[in-house]
């Protein structure tokens, strides 16, 4: 479940065979989607030797609900993340998390607390269960001393039959549970509802999704949609 869009997207050229990779497309296809302007792709076929190196760490099939993956040790991971980077072009870290997050801008005239309000009432009508609230804003105060950071607050939720569902196929999700929606103002006062995207639909145009268990993608996307509709309500100030 936890599909990084980006390095996922990326996977999916690495294991593109020759033959797909050179064949002009026959018909009119839509625009992609990832393209960002200013980015260049070099051609997967350079790193076609990795796909050896990365059948060394994918894990087994899944025998039982819960069942944990080999570790992948962190010399793998940087060496998967290495040979990912010519991919990035000329995106900077801060391109990779706006592409990685979904967000929304409060409607004018909203202040910080209704904003707040609309997104519980909206998340108790949903059955999103608030089990964490972390207002970073105070520490930044009370710890750094900072008096003008803006205010930004991450509120922690759980939809506990969805996440028990995903962790019984997926377990390493839980570095990933519960569901997170910050709300923070910007530099210039606005106030922005922001979360990390979840959409799968994405996964449609992979050649057998990752793998993605069906049951699983069913679960995220039920979560994505209601995360999705909590924060359009928060940004919308909707009792």
């Amino acid at each position: 479940m936890r599909t990084y869009r980006l390095v996922t997207l990326l996977v999916a050229l690495v294991f593109a065979t020759p033959a797909t990779a050179q064949q002009a497309p026959t018909t009119q296809t839509p625009p992609n989607p990832f393209f960002l302007p200013g980015t260049t792709i070099p051609n997967p076929i350079a790193y076609l030797g990795l796909i050896n190196w990365i059948n060394t760490i994918k894990a087994p099939p899944q025998k039982r609900h819960y069942e944990m993956a080999p570790t992948i040790e962190r010399r793998q991971k940087i060496t998967f993340m290495q040979a990912m980077m010519p991919f990035l072009g000329n995106l900077g870290i801060r391109d990779v998390m706006n592409l990685m997050s979904i967000k929304y801008k409060a409607k004018e005239g909203l202040s910080f607390d209704d904003v707040v309000e609309s997104m519980q009432l909206r998340a108790n009508k949903l059955n999103f269960k608030l089990v964490g609230h972390s207002p970073m804003w105070k520490d930044f105060v009370a710890v750094l001393d900072d008096k003008a950071a803006p205010r930004v607050e991450v509120f922690h939720y759980c939809d506990i039959a969805a996440g028990r569902e995903v962790l019984r196929l997926a377990p390493e999700a839980v570095a990933f549970l519960p569901c997170r929606i910050a709300v923070m103002e910007d530099a210039d006062k606005n106030i922005w509802v922001v979360t990390l995207d979840w959409d799968l639909a994405w996964l449609d145009s992979i050649q057998g999704s990752l793998g993605i268990h069906p049951e699983l993608a069913r679960y995220a996307i039920d979560i994505r949609d209601k995360m999705d509709e909590i924060m359009r309500a928060a940004a919308a100030g909707e009792l």
